[in-house]
């Protein structure tokens, strides 16, 4: 039999490497993650996840399905339920959806092979009907996280999305911007639709009018935020204000506007939603929207596990308060 140690040799990579891959126990780069698998298929390498929960002293296994992306967001966010479940005594096993409801599919087959307990999914777009009634149809308990969906009665958490919209939107407009443009993210995704709706629910408290040239879809990428950026520089009246909707898209705005020549935030203001461990490295600080990532992760698994003790327990749906991370980005000095 084909042992970690063997695994772990001939991808150049330690055992604990290989055991976070083969167990989902921790995020590895792609680059990593491919060797090992690639050494395991060489050597012909079988995993036995029966025997692994048996030698821990449990058999409850839970599964995340989530794009396994390096946004720091989505980092912290599955640390908080790795940390949760091992705390609850609960296996863990970590599917890639790619953010992609065709693969979303696929991954959660896989684990349903696993015959896990339950599942934590941030949905992609189209998971309704693809994963849903995979779902239904094994009765499995599962949580939705980040992405709600608030026509289902389902366990849910995610963050305040539209109140931390507004609040960022009246500070920018309190400093005097009455033309800001949005980087939206990924289309369809509640999360996205949220805090468009937070954008034009700013506007609104204001008494100024929205205009829809000046909200761009930037699909959640470093590269879509730099095109969309790119886009709105070219407008005669361009927003002398910016706010990017995630992380990613706030580099790529970042980017175009250092290409252009654009000072920021003497010729342009910036803000984004999810804050980052270098965002207060940049010149200037970047002004973000702070999630709590880690404890909304908690929040999932806690969830989770009363839905497994009590299947007839009420659904809940939980949202939690983002913070604005004040810095200097946004014109203003950071507190």
């Amino acid at each position: 039999m084909v042992t970690m140690t063997e695994v772990a040799r001939a991808a150049g990579v330690s055992v604990s490497t290989v055991s976070h891959v083969v167990n989902g126990t921790r995020l590895v780069a792609t680059a990593t993650r491919e060797r090992v698998q690639h050494a395991m298929d060489m050597l012909g390498y079988q995993h036995q996840p029966t025997a692994r929960s048996l030698s821990a002293g449990t058999n409850r296994t839970i599964g995340l399905a989530i794009t396994v992306a390096t946004n720091p967001y989505w980092v912290e966010l599955i640390q908080g339920i790795d940390r949760e479940a091992t705390r609850a005594g609960l296996n863990l096993i970590i599917v890639d959806t790619r953010d992609d409801a065709r693969h979303e599919s696929v991954a959660v087959a896989n684990l349903l092979a696993h015959r896990i307990e339950g599942l934590i999914t941030a949905p992609a777009d189209g998971w309704r009907e693809l994963t849903l009634p995979m779902l239904r149809d094994h009765a499995l308990p599962y949580v939705l996280v980040d992405r709600i969906t608030p026509d289902l009665r389902v366990d849910q958490v995610g963050v305040e999305n539209e109140a931390a919209t507004i609040a960022i939107i009246d500070h920018l407009i309190s400093l005097g911007h009455t033309r800001i443009g949005m980087l939206s993210g990924i289309p369809g995704l509640s999360t996205s639709t949220e805090r468009v709706h937070g954008y034009h629910a700013a506007h609104q408290r204001a008494g100024l009018p929205v205009d829809p040239e000046l909200i761009l879809v930037g699909s959640s990428t470093t590269d879509g935020g730099r095109k969309a950026t790119w886009e709105l520089l070219q407008f005669d009246d361009r927003p002398t204000a910016l706010f990017a909707a995630n992380n990613s898209m706030a580099i790529g705005a970042l980017a175009a506007l250092s290409a252009a020549g654009v000072k920021v935030p003497a010729d342009m203001a910036l803000t984004a939603f999810d804050d980052f461990p270098w965002a207060d490295l940049f010149s200037p600080g970047l002004t973000t929207v702070a999630q709590p990532s880690a404890a909304i992760g908690a929040r999932a698994v806690q969830l989770l596990l009363r839905r497994m003790n009590d299947p007839d327990a009420p659904p809940q749906t939980v949202r939690l308060p983002a913070e604005i991370m004040h810095r200097q980005s946004c014109g203003c000095v950071s507190r």
